[in-house]
């Protein structure tokens, strides 16, 4: 597609369906179909949509375009003034123009042969604004004039809910074809979720039950899964996660999650740390390095380079009025099932005991131990037999 424009009409099918919203906003993998939509057509080049609307539906429907394309807006009861605008604004070699006229989903790596056509057609630019300036209603130039797309231009018609189960697989396999063709290997694409506006790295492997949404960005060479969840996170290179959620997350590159680790949104982990099997990270920075592997939770956390935060530790950083900060500095040892009372900062090189609750600052280089003295009494058991015994 080599045009850069295109006019989308969004009709309110509402009545004719008995549903409470238009095709185009109903969802499949949690995103409208107008989002897939807008997304396929930034891919093929389009930068520019003047969208058609009801205004009950506006903001929605505006919701669903990539930061990439630039979208002018009408009602749809009027909209041949700022229709004609858009068309006048276009590239002056712009010669054609993609009208969009009903529930339609572009899947151009889905072709299939045939003459089925969909509510779409490609218009010569500078007839439609002769036919505007005329005053010719635009579904009667478009009959005459335009000319139709079919399903061997990937177009696909939806007329009702009913199809959603078909064209999200349709939809899918041509996102997961399109991205094994830039070099991601997906071990099971019957398995794996991917939506629009997911960019992935090439080298990047995602397992079976990988589901990767909204504005996620992965780099080169990680592996993802199984069953992994990543939302609107940034990964860098040589990642891996496995068996883990990551939402709202900063991830620098050869870092390893999971399995079973939870990252919460402002996590954000630095090259070379790891948070490991059952982890859950809220908030917190883990520096360069920095190690927490296993069954603990730290929530509003900074951790500097190289520490290490030993099994069970937790941060209580919640006193039922406000959240507080908890400060790990670099090289640092916590031990395991401490328990970090904040506000309070452990300092570099700095040692928790294990089993210590921690409520006071400790300073650098410093041992800090809270848990009662163990105690020895020889032979008690023999002199406390129960009487079966």
């Amino acid at each position: 597609m080599s045009d850069r424009s295109a006019v989308l009409f969004l009709p309110d099918d509402t009545r004719r369906t008995g549903s409470p919203a238009p095709l185009m906003l109903h969802r499949v993998l949690g995103v409208p179909l107008l989002g897939w939509l807008a997304h396929s057509l930034g891919r093929a080049g389009i930068t520019r949509c003047f969208l058609a609307c009801a205004p009950a539906h506006l903001q929605e429907a505006l919701a669903c375009f990539p930061p990439g394309i630039q979208v002018s807006t009408a009602s749809d009861e009027n909209p041949a003034d700022r229709l004609h605008v858009f068309l006048s604004t276009a590239e002056e070699e712009e010669r054609d123009v993609l009208v969009v006229t009903g529930p339609v989903i572009y899947a151009p790596r889905c072709r299939r042969s045939g003459a089925e056509r969909a509510a779409a057609c490609m218009v010569d630019r500078r007839e439609l604004m002769q036919a505007l300036d005329e005053s010719i209603p635009i579904s009667h130039f478009l009959r005459r004039a335009g000319e139709p797309s079919t399903c061997e231009d990937g177009f696909f018609d939806l007329e009702d809910p009913g199809q959603l189960p078909q064209i999200g697989a349709l939809l899918r396999q041509d996102l997961l074809l399109g991205l094994i063709r830039e070099g991601v290997e997906i071990w099971d694409p019957a398995n794996t979720y991917v939506t629009p506006g997911v960019e992935l790295g090439s080298g990047t492997v995602l397992l079976p039950g990988t589901v990767l949404e909204g504005r996620t960005r992965v780099g080169r060479n990680c592996v993802i899964g199984p069953n992994s969840r990543v939302v609107d996170s940034v990964l860098g290179d040589d990642c891996a996660v496995e068996q883990s959620r990551v939402e709202g997350a900063r991830l620098a590159g050869s870092l390893k999650v999971g399995p079973f680790a939870n990252l919460r949104p402002g996590t954000v982990m630095e090259p070379g740390a790891k948070a490991g099997a059952f982890v859950e990270l809220k908030n917190t920075n883990l520096g360069v390095g920095a190690q927490v592997p296993h069954l603990s939770y730290l929530g509003d956390a900074a951790v500097g380079a190289a520490a290490n935060i030993g099994c069970g530790t937790v941060t209580a950083n919640f006193d039922r009025v406000e959240k507080h900060f908890t400060v790990v500095e670099e090289q640092a040892f916590v031990g395991c099932n401490s328990t970090l009372v904040a506000p309070v900062n452990v300092g570099q090189g700095a040692y928790v005991a294990a089993g210590t609750v921690v409520t006071e600052d400790v300073p650098p280089q410093a041992l800090t131990i809270s848990r009662p003295r163990q105690q020895m009494k020889k032979e008690w058991a023999l002199k406390h037999k129960r009487a079966d015994s």
